[in-house]
């Protein structure tokens, strides 16, 4: 395995009495999208703000190419590109004009009419800043993250609040630019967006590392269950799960029964994976027959419910740190 192109140790950082972050390690392999995921208020954005130089640890290291960031700040300028997870820009710059403006802070910048094609700019390009959509202005963000031409590429909660096919355009744009040979850390609380985009990842809660590894990996290494969700005509969906309440307590196979809370008419199953060859002459006898039955695949989110005991939920907002910049940042490469 190549050497890591970021190496985080036993990272902690603290406000006051606050502890953002308590206990961080992970490293980045070249080539990678890694991700940092977690709830609202995790530390995940306090984690990359001070890998990238930009917030003072209390404890552990953090190193991109084996410099210390927290030594040297500047000495990795030209090797990362961050995108914050606020961006802001004056209103009447356009598209064009900030591009060709941060691209003359760098000695080698990346062309910024390429880069307009890439992230699908060119249309808006000559578009003042506050005209843009959500969609746009996440699209000028990682141009800006870019046009340094660095190596490694920060993207913080890239596609909060945007809707879901602006969100799905933006993940592409992501596995885009990786294969162009950016390595690309990849801040989010989406649960679905770490999924889809990361070749590996950890996960953070309360400042700490809970899990780590590849999302489908982290997945298989749960405990071997099954959950059936079948659907009921209302009439009939109290008489289903008591039917199969006096199953679970007979059949080793069904652990569990439920009513969805915000489904009327289903029922809920959790077993071993035979769950579902037990429920069906169950119902047969009582001449009970479900208008539609699923299966529900696991996720990351039975993953942050194996590691921490609760239910994964994202919060209110994401205030880990004080906020006191919402520039985009941007590194290149030398």
């Amino acid at each position: 395995m190549a050497k890591p192109i970021v190496e985080v140790s036993h990272l902690r950082k603290t406000y006051g009495d606050k502890v953002a972050v308590d206990d961080v390690s992970f490293a980045v392999q070249p080539g990678e999208i890694f991700g940092i995921l977690g709830p609202n208020g995790a530390g995940k954005t306090t984690t990359v703000e001070t890998l990238a130089g930009l917030r003072t640890a209390d404890g552990g290291t953090v190193r991109v190419r084996g410099i210390d960031t927290q030594r040297h700040p500047g000495a990795v300028r030209d090797i990362l590109g961050v995108q914050l997870q606020e961006a802001a820009l004056h209103d009447k710059i356009t598209v064009r004009e900030a591009l060709n403006l941060f691209a003359g802070f760098y000695a080698n910048p990346a062309d910024p009419e390429e880069l307009l094609a890439m992230l699908d700019l060119t249309p808006h390009a000559d578009r003042r800043f506050a005209k843009l959509s959500g969609g746009q202005k996440q699209r000028l963000s990682i141009a800006l993250a870019l046009i340094g031409n660095p190596e490694i590429a920060i993207l913080d909660e890239l596609t909060t609040g945007l809707d879901p096919q602006a969100r799905r355009n933006t993940w592409e744009l992501v596995e885009r630019v990786r294969a162009t040979g950016v390595t690309i850390l990849l801040v989010t609380h989406f649960m679905e967006e770490a999924e889809r985009l990361c070749d590996r990842l950890v996960i953070i809660d309360a400042g700490n590392v809970v899990a780590e590894g590849t999302p489908q990996g982290l997945i298989d290494a749960l405990d071997d269950d099954s959950t059936v969700v079948l659907r009921f005509a209302p009439d009939d969906a109290g008489r289903a799960r008591d039917v199969l309440e006096q199953l679970a307590d007979n059949d080793p196979e069904v652990a569990r029964v439920d009513l969805a809370e915000t489904s009327p008419g289903e029922v809920v199953v959790t077993g071993t994976r035979r769950v579902l060859f037990a429920l069906v002459p169950a119902l047969a006898g009582a001449d009970l027959v479900p208008d539609d039955v699923r299966t529900v695949a696991r996720s990351l989110e039975d993953v942050f419910l194996a590691h921490t005991g609760r239910a994964y939920s994202t919060g209110t907002g994401d205030a880990d740190a004080p906020t006191d910049t919402t520039l985009v940042l941007e590194g290149g490469r030398s």
